[in-house]
């Protein structure tokens, strides 16, 4: 309804017709009644729907709120249930300023699609999304976003958190800025944390901040626009602290960090002296202890890892490393030649642009099998012609180590050849792409390969013995890495259930596809006629793919075959081309296929009683990822 701009226009209008020059202000109650007789209020009254679900009554109240979680898909918002005895944050977003190098961008027309900006937030596991704004130099983000303040500490569940008890909450509000473009390509823009607390200091618990965000990897240092936010505590605190002892306890827990960084970094140097005084060739070996994340910040690597539970939106191990697999891969962009620029993304930055570097795939998976119960830990190592990788490696309780590749899902098991025996038969050679391994770690451990090779077909994973793996110690890790020991730790936020609704997304790609399959054999003077049941027999064969990438066991195949053989009659010829695209972008996924002569081949099929047929099938995953089965087949005549 757009309540805010209509109030806004109608108290504008009032002020200046109401304020008398000798009248120097009017009360609230002068504006209320304004807004009552034009009937903004009872719009509003009447737009209120009341909802009393049966469910609700028989439910004890729920502990958490439902979060209210809005998306370019859903416009319907859900509902927010605001219980009274709790404590909220409302943070509103009241426009952008200086966003610069959008400055010569003409206003986009009415209907016409444009790039936009979205605001993705987390605090305490609770996540939110803005309404997509155009890109612009000011742009007109107008959002409000509800945020609970408890304690999670025994006891503390049910109470109302008072200022004290919201001053020793150190978690800051994480966000996340996305550019996407008119063909739906993400972009990290900015990632910044708030520090809210400065709230519970000010006057009627009521603050105004201008938020300056910085650009990301090389332009860290560079600022890309300024956000109006407005922070209120609902209800109303009864008691403000003084911004005194806010400004200390931030002062105290900034010092308590930096101190304990400082103490990390002087362990993290003498263990690496001793690491290179056992041989002076590991110097080369690629042990990795700090990375730097999206805004050029140091961490230690164990940070970026931590058990991470899926709740019911993924099953097994396996369906996790296909979800992390189907989350776009792409390399850090960097500006200029030169080397591969490396950077690491905090999860939520990687989760709102939906793709990353293969170190941030690594790190989400191992924390998913991690949550799963498995020792799992990240590898840093090489592949072929020496290009620095990351993966995930598992080790079962009889001492079986299981390879995991996060970019594209697949297992592998890790044999280890000894170089000294002598040869028996002929090795197998390894079925996976590593080549080299300097380091492991998980959110706990940190082992650094002192094995005389740090070539991964001869390396022995015995993480417990010292002679091959040099350990960190795991206090000094804990000191650094575990959940609240730091301030600068951005905590992991849960995952969402995907937006996207796989039956209308699969029949629209395959609408357009067919249109452009069209266009393309009339180009080539080739009439096109579809037959439905043979696009619909293409089904099972694209859901058993992706069963088989899910569980690596194949199934469904015998039905599929013996369906079109009863579908192609004798004398006619059946071909089928199956492809796989983790986007949803029919023009670019075409452009693809064509590019393979067998899909060509089908497309631009010539001959006697030509039928085409085409299935999509669309597999939704958390946070929005997909994967997309596309089949092509045709069948004809064959005329010898």
């Amino acid at each position: 309804m757009d309540v805010h701009g209509r109030i806004r226009e109608i108290l504008a209008e009032t002020i200046r017709e109401e304020l008398a020059p000798d009248q120097q202000q009017l009360s609230s109650e002068d504006l209320i009644k304004a807004l009552r007789r034009r009937g903004i209020i009872d719009d509003v009254m009447k737009e209120l729907n009341f909802v009393t679900d049966n469910v609700d009554q028989e439910l004890p109240p729920s502990p958490k709120q439902s979060v209210c979680f809005t998306d370019r898909q859903s416009t319907l918002l859900k509902k927010t249930n605001i219980d009274p005895t709790r404590r909220y944050l409302y943070l509103q977003v009241l426009g952008g300023k200086a966003f610069l190098e959008h400055l010569q961008e003409p206003e986009p027309l009415p209907g016409q699609v444009c790039s936009t900006f979205t605001l993705c937030l987390h605090f305490r596991n609770q996540r939110f999304r803005s309404k997509p704004v155009p890109c612009a130099c000011e742009p007109d983000f107008h959002d409000g976003f509800l945020l609970e303040v408890h304690r999670e500490s025994l006891g503390d569940g049910t109470r109302m958190a008072d200022s004290t008890t919201m001053l020793s909450i150190s978690d800051p509000i994480h966000m996340v800025l996305i550019k996407t473009d008119i063909f739906g390509e993400t972009t990290l823009v900015a990632s910044y944390f708030l520090e809210w607390r400065s709230v519970l200091g000010s006057e009627n618990g009521v603050t105004n901040l201008t938020v300056e965000l910085m650009g990301v990897g090389t332009e860290s240092k560079v600022s890309v626009g300024i956000l109006n936010i407005k922070l209120e505590m609902y209800p109303p605190l009864n008691q403000t602290l003084s911004q005194e002892v806010v400004n200390t306890q931030l002062a105290l827990e900034r010092q308590k960090t930096a101190e304990k960084e400082r103490l990390f970094l002087v362990y993290a140097k003498q263990w690496w002296r001793e690491y290179l005084q056992i041989r002076p060739s590991h110097n080369s070996r690629l042990v990795k202890i700090f990375a730097q994340d999206e805004n050029g910040i140091n961490r230690p690597v164990c940070s970026y890892v931590k058990p991470l539970r899926a709740g019911r939106l993924l099953d097994t191990p396996r369906q996790a490393a296909r979800f992390v697999n189907v989350l776009g891969y792409e390399r850090a962009p960097v500006i200029g030649g030169g080397g591969k620029q490396e950077q690491w993304c905090t999860l939520l930055a990687f989760l709102c642009r939906n793709k990353g570097d293969c170190e941030d795939h690594a790190n989400l998976l191992c924390s998913l099998l991690l949550g799963y119960g498995l020792e799992a830990f990240v590898c840093v190592g090489t592949k072929a012609k020496g290009v620095p990788h990351a993966w995930v490696m598992t080790c079962g309780t009889d001492g079986t180590i299981t390879f995991w590749e996060s970019l594209t899902g697949h297992r592998y098991i890790h044999k280890s050849t000894n170089p000294d025996e002598p040869p028996v038969a002929e090795q197998p050679k390894p079925l996976y792409p590593y080549r080299t391994v300097g380091c492991v770690f998980n959110h706990q451990m940190f082992l650094g390969n002192c094995q005389s090779s740090d070539s991964v077909e001869i390396c022995v994973f015995d993480l417990n013995d010292e002679s091959k793996w040099k350990p960190m110690s795991e206090e000094a890790i804990k000191s650094v890495c575990a959940p609240g020991a730091t301030t600068s730790l951005p905590p992991f936020p849960p995952l969402c259930a995907s937006t996207i609704d796989a039956s209308v997304t699969s029949n629209e790609i395959e609408m357009q596809l067919r249109l452009l399959v069209s266009e393309h054999r009339k180009d080539l003077g080739l009439t096109t006629v579809w037959e439905d049941q043979l696009s619909y027999l293409l089904s099972p064969a694209l859901a058993s793919y992706e069963f088989e990438r899910t569980t690596s066991i194949s199934a469904g195949n015998e039905e599929f075959q013996d369906a079109i053989r009863r579908a192609v009659p004798d004398g006619h010829t059946f071909k089928g081309f199956p492809i796989h695209f983790v986007y949803r972008n029919a023009r670019r996924a075409f452009a693809t296929c064509l590019r393979s002569p067998f899909c060509e081949e089908i497309i631009c099929c010539r001959g006697d009683q030509v039928r085409l047929a085409v299935r999509v099938r669309v597999f939704t995953y958390p946070e929005s990822a997909c994967a997309v089965w596309i089949m092509f087949a045709c069948k004809y005549r064959s005329v010898l």
